[in-house]
């Protein structure tokens, strides 16, 4: 019913409706926001792993926090898994969230801003004082209707921070800022947006940028212990393992420096964090096997991962994922097929959030692409619809030293497929799998 309003209703009006929405639910929870210091996230990728460490490293400085993403909520000293399967909450829950952040006393508030959820109206009304964009690549095209609109959605967030006047939050005035990765090819369109202060950040970019405050690791060594990086004169080890794992380090240390933190104060904080949850996550049932749940499930987040893995100590790669049906990005299965065949050893098509689309149909495209990287099908190459039982089959198939990569829905704790919801959690049931399969 839902999708056929959309159909019928024309879009302006829908546009309309949810603006009167937003401002509605600013108005009910009495605009929350301009009692905070919010932090705005957006990119393609990236965007919970940076919330989470700019949470994590105020936090460690002594700040209460509140946090909303992808991954998982928190207030204050309460924190929990997001299960809604939605990036930017509903515009009354959102703002809900706000207040309850600003009665517990937090200062910050960091919130991953979808390009969906802009489209929506869903950031309205909501007093941006930072806005961080950690990169740009396709997605999500067919419901933006093409990249550059894409683009200008996630834009939409750079322009909030000039829109509303300076807070004051304990006397002291909040300048506004923008932070953007200039090893993006989009970099300029985002910086050229007005704010007070300007930071960037970058591994291989080398030109000259005086208007704005730089920072750029170098010396990066990578490896299945940790990564480390200098910027300056301090050197930074983190547990988090990858490249792509630098820029959102690089990120959320500009942001926090905007707020007057100092090197040695991130460095000391990055330090201990442990990792993010359903991110490069490992599970650990006693197997013989390594065993990873990742988020990934887009062509870049693939390239990033899969280079990541290469230092790890494996045999064989086993891969399991899908990609989402409905109006998700159909163009994007072939590709995903390609690269999981042309570094997986074995590669395993399951369901991945269906929708009302045929599960099967989903796979066949994705399949394309793997067959097209020199997979063969029931040799290399399977096609399981029920998640549980592809997750089962490789458990099965793989043999000490091996590497189970299970990506695509990282923490989400529902699966939608032919019309119906049920509860998932790619972690709990490999666990479930494993102890099953090891008892």
């Amino acid at each position: 019913m839902k999708e056929l309003l959309k159909k019928l209703i024309p879009k302006p009006l829908i546009l309309e409706f949810h603006k009167a929405e937003s401002v509605l639910a600013n108005y009910r929870y009495g605009f929350p926001s301009r009692k905070l210091i919010v932090i705005g996230v957006t990119g393609t990728n990236g965007k919970s792993t940076t919330c989470n460490l700019i949470a994590k490293v105020l936090e460690y400085n002594g700040a209460k926090v509140g946090l909303m993403t992808t991954v998982n909520f928190k207030i204050a000293d309460q924190e929990w898994i997001n299960d809604t399967h939605m990036t930017m909450q509903g515009r009354f829950k959102l703002q809900k969230m706000l207040r309850q952040m600003v009665k517990v006393g937090c200062k910050y508030a960091v919130v991953e801003t979808s390009s969906e959820g802009i489209m929506q109206c869903r950031n309205w009304g909501i007093n941006y004082d930072v806005a961080v964009i950690s990169n740009l690549t396709p997605e999500h095209i067919e419901a933006h209707g093409s990249f550059e609109n894409y683009k200008k959605a996630k834009g939409e967030l750079f322009a909030c921070i000039s829109k509303f006047p300076h807070k004051k939050i304990n006397g002291q005035e909040i300048l506004k800022a923008l932070v953007v990765n200039l090893d993006d090819q989009h970099w300029q369109y985002y910086f050229n947006f007005p704010a007070d202060k300007k930071y960037c950040y970058a591994i291989d970019f080398v030109s000259k940028l005086p208007e704005a405050e730089v920072l750029k690791a170098g010396d990066i060594s990578l490896s299945i212990n940790g990564t480390f990086f200098r910027i300056g004169t301090t050197d930074f080890k983190t547990n988090l393992i990858g490249k792509f794992n630098i820029y959102n380090c690089l990120a959320a240390i500009c942001v926090v420096k905007h707020f007057g933190l100092n090197m040695e104060q991130c460095k000391q904080a990055l330090s201990k964090v442990t990792g993010v949850p359903g991110r490069m996550e490992l599970i650990d049932e006693d197997q013989n096997f390594t065993v990873l749940v990742d988020y990934a499930h887009d062509a870049a987040s693939f390239e990033g991962l899969f280079n990541t893995l290469k230092m790890f100590e494996k045999n064989r790669i086993i891969h399991v994922f899908g990609s989402a049906g409905g109006v998700r990005d159909h163009v994007k299965r072939p590709v995903l097929g390609k690269l999981s065949g042309q570094n997986a050893d074995i590669t395993i098509l399951t369901d991945e959030d269906s929708y009302d689309e045929p599960t099967e149909k989903i796979l066949n495209e994705i399949a394309a692409g793997a067959i097209e990287a020199g997979k063969v099908e029931n040799e290399n190459l399977f096609k399981i619809p029920d998640r549980r039982e592809a997750i089962k089959f490789a458990s099965q198939m793989a043999q000490e030293g091996d590497l189970v990569l299970i990506t695509g829905k990282g923490t989400e704790q529902s699966i939608k497929s032919n019309g119906q919801e049920m509860p998932w959690d790619d972690r709990k049931v490999t666990r479930e799998v494993l102890k099953e399969f090891l008892s």
